[in-house]
């Protein structure tokens, strides 16, 4: 192998996927923006469609591209595109744009003349989390797209928005996001505009909150197997989800330390007696993030051997135990779905104070992934 790869079960993705078909009549989109959440844009796509993915999403619209290019056909939407994108081009592609500005319908307006095409679009509203969208402006904005419509300009397929604490089921806000979304509906549907798509769920929504299903759901970090929120939902296998992702690296050296020496830059970590430390061939220009704590390790030969000192560029040190048999060379398992004993993605994001949304999609390009079991 090489000295780390990044296992994808395309198994658990297709899983993922019927679990959540089963559980709503609401069409299902799969997230696959940030090359799908770092487990491989096309083949974690195609699993997704094969298993029954209504449509497919991503922020960027170069991987939306990248999907038309690898010959997938499934509908597909790309959010978050920034007036000078290609839009005549994902236009002949047949990509459903996401609209917050009337700067931007300008822009995609003019694209669509220029292919001679009229626009398929979805306008995002800021329900509350006052990140992406319209929120003020929210009248005028329809007026604009209103007689863009007249005028041939665009299509208004759907009409979306994001919640802010969907991952904290039962919290208030939710429902003032869904309120505020079904009276900017409304003001849409007074206007003439009627959308046949509408979606707000993500993954924590779609897993608790039927209320919000609408006739299209985003799954995303859920199509990993990941929970949306370990300490409010519980972990992947409280949620029923299967982990996709499995990181293995090999050891580049093993030797014997004394108790007392320093690891690492800083010496941020003593040994506190006499033992073998394992040198991974991973850091944080794989993805590892630098602070992690020595909450997260590596996992050989039944054991777990906890991580010590700063994680470095290249590679990080673990403490193996004095009676390890491990050689240099042999693999190791950084995480996995925890049914062996490994560590999990989660247990990596607590000890490094960050969330498994991160964990995974931050493992670089210099790690291949393998479908070994596709």
């Amino acid at each position: 192998m090489s000295r780390a790869v990044a296992e994808v079960d395309l198994s658990a993705i297709s899983y993922n996927l019927k679990l959540i078909k089963e559980k709503t009549k609401s069409q299902v989109l799969a997230v696959v923006k940030a090359d799908a959440y770092g487990h491989g844009l096309v083949p974690v796509a195609k699993a997704a469609v094969a298993a029954g993915a209504d449509w497919l999403g991503t922020a960027l619209l170069e991987e939306g591209l990248a999907l038309r290019a690898a010959g997938i056909k499934t509908p597909l939407i790309c959010w978050l595109t920034p007036i000078g994108e290609d839009f005549k081009l994902a236009i002949k592609q047949n990509i459903d744009l996401s609209v917050s500005s009337i700067e931007l319908l300008n822009e995609i307006i003019d694209a669509g003349r220029a292919a001679n095409i009229v626009p398929r679009i979805h306008l995002e509203v800021d329900t509350g989390m006052t990140r992406g969208g319209v929120r003020n402006d929210w009248n005028e904005f329809v007026s604009k797209v209103a007689k863009a419509i007249k005028d041939n300009g665009v299509e208004v397929v759907g009409v979306w928005s994001h919640f802010a604490r969907a991952d904290e089921p039962g919290h208030q806000f939710n429902q003032l996001q869904l309120d505020t979304f079904h009276k900017r509906l409304a003001i849409l549907i007074s206007q003439g505009i009627n959308p046949q798509y509408v979606h707000i769920a993500n993954s924590a929504a779609a897993l608790t909150n039927s209320e919000s299903y609408k006739n299209i759901i985003r799954w995303g970090i859920g199509l990993y197997g990941l929970s949306p929120d370990v300490e409010y939902m519980g972990n992947s296998q409280k949620l029923n989800l299967r982990t996709a992702m499995r990181l293995t690296a090999k050891l580049h050296l093993v030797k014997d330390v004394e108790a007392g020496a320093q690891v690492g830059y800083g010496g941020t970590a003593t040994v506190k007696s006499d033992t073998k430390i394992g040198v991974v061939t991973l850091g944080y220009a794989d993805g590892i993030p630098r602070n992690t704590s020595d909450a997260a390790g590596v996992f050989f030969n039944g054991k777990r051997a906890p991580l010590l000192g700063r994680v470095s560029m290249d590679q990080f040190v673990v403490d193996l135990g004095k009676d390890s048999n491990a050689k240099t060379g042999d693999e190791v398992v950084i995480f996995g779905d925890g049914s062996t004993g490994e560590y999990t993605i989660d247990e990596w994001a607590s000890a490094a104070g960050t969330i498994n949304y991160e964990i995974v999609t931050r493992i670089g390009p210099r790690v291949p992934r393998i479908y070994p079991r596709g």
